[in-house]
């Protein structure tokens, strides 16, 4: 299984094992990571669980696509690395991927 590292705006590490075809949310929310709200559950109608993508995995994440983009509007401190978790799809070529956390959501 794949392993992601979730970085809290405290500098905290939480590594997680996710099963391939969830999402970086959904295992956020199962591990009980701080700082992933998800209020909307994973429908990209909210931005409460977003994440800084770390530099090194940009590219392996991919680009959001418009609706997500349209979320990201509402997001707290966005960045050029900003993503919604419910939007990024664990894939085995993701295994070591590191997401920071922001200080607060939306």
């Amino acid at each position: 299984m794949p392993k992601i590292t979730y970085v809290t705006h405290e500098g905290d590490r939480y590594e997680v094992e996710a099963e391939v075809g969830t999402t970086v949310m959904e295992n956020a929310v199962k591990n009980l990571v701080p700082g992933i709200e998800a209020e909307c559950g994973g429908a990209c109608s909210c931005a409460t669980c977003h994440v800084y993508v770390d530099d090194a995995w940009v590219a392996a994440t991919g680009e959001p696509e418009p609706m997500e983009e349209d979320m990201l509007d509402f997001a707290a401190d966005p960045k050029p690395t900003s993503r919604l978790s419910c939007q990024i799809k664990v894939k085995d070529d993701l295994d070591g991927l590191v997401v920071h956390i922001p200080a607060r959501q939306a």
